[in-house]
């Protein structure tokens, strides 16, 4: 059974993903945040793509398996079944079917880990996208270590 990793970088640092990656054996980070751009240092796409390819691990972003705008705002809010509801339906589109046969044929060649914010999979769309796409992989989530 192929394995598939997930991350969020809630609450760590830079150094603290990039190494849980690197302990855990991934050799592709997919980064399936919709606007890869954050207001913490080092997660922003240059900064974070430098980062780990620096440690030996490519990046890849797909845009297109990310959570539009109106998903997002129902994540914060905690609407778990509106994020699904409108997640679903970005999973539909062209792009975003492309960037799935991408992503999976990626997946069954090399350790792949799916990044983005939320810290527990659960409550991301991390775990919607898996459930769509890989729900035949073995799901490891790893927790980066968090900031004191």
């Amino acid at each position: 059974m192929p394995t598939i990793f997930t991350i969020g970088y809630e609450q760590a640092t830079q150094a603290a993903l990039v190494d849980t990656l690197r302990d855990a054996g991934a050799k592709l980070l997919a980064d399936i945040r919709y606007l890869p751009l954050s207001r913490r240092p080092g997660f922003s796409k240059s900064s974070l793509k430098a980062a780990v390819e620096e440690a030996g691990i490519a990046y890849r972003h797909l845009r297109d398996l990310g959570t539009p705008a109106e998903g997002r705002a129902a994540a914060r809010r905690g609407d778990h079944a509106e994020l699904a509801r409108i997640y679903s339906g970005q999973l539909e589109l062209p792009q975003a079917l492309a960037q799935m046969a991408e992503l999976r044929a990626l997946a069954l060649e090399i350790p792949t880990c799916l990044l983005c914010y939320e810290r527990r999979a659960k409550e991301c769309h991390r775990s919607l996208l898996i459930g769509a796409l890989l729900s035949d992989f073995e799901v490891v989530d790893l927790e980066p270590d968090v900031l004191v």
